[in-house]
């Protein structure tokens, strides 16, 4: 199983890879974090391979999900709203940014993504701008980041 200081260090390379996007040519495909996903049986709950790729899932189940193996969580607010507060080691990937799509294209098709906005109506843009990208493991936070302070789970600022 990956260390959580391995989990931060791919999160770490992703946001790296993804805030290059728009210098030079192209940017190497950012992979999910430190490679593929390990495989390391787990717990069906935080299992990517326990939920259905496109399901809205309620808070819990997307933390429990986040705090697996080969999970990205992607926060598809605008930077502002980012800095106010995101998930503990979510990468921003503004949907409204006019390079997105292109954005969106570099990532890794074969990891997993979970996907969250303010009330969840941006992210269902972003999952299936995600999908056209050929990215078929991708879930969304069912109520957005709203729902999960709702339910009294942690945000961050760092």
């Amino acid at each position: 199983r990956r260390t959580t200081a391995a989990r931060t260090s791919g999160a770490l390379a992703l946001a790296a890879a993804l805030a290059l996007g728009g210098c030079g040519d192209g940017v190497p495909d950012a992979g999910p974090p430190d490679g593929a996903p390990d495989g390391a049986p787990g717990d069906a709950a935080t299992s990517p391979a326990a939920v259905t790729p496109g399901d809205r899932l309620s808070p819990e189940e997307l933390a429990d999900l986040a705090a697996a193996d080969g999970v990205v969580v992607l926060d598809v607010r605008t930077p502002e709203e980012y800095a106010q507060g995101h998930l503990p080691g979510a990468v921003n990937l503004d949907v409204s940014a006019p390079d997105f799509a292109g954005r969106a294209a570099r990532l890794d098709p074969a990891a997993t993504y979970a996907v969250y906005c303010r009330t969840g109506v941006r992210s269902q843009t972003a999952v299936a701008a995600l999908r056209d990208a050929g990215i078929a493991s991708v879930v969304d936070l069912d109520g957005g980041i709203v729902a999960r302070a709702e339910a009294g789970l942690p945000v961050t600022t760092d």
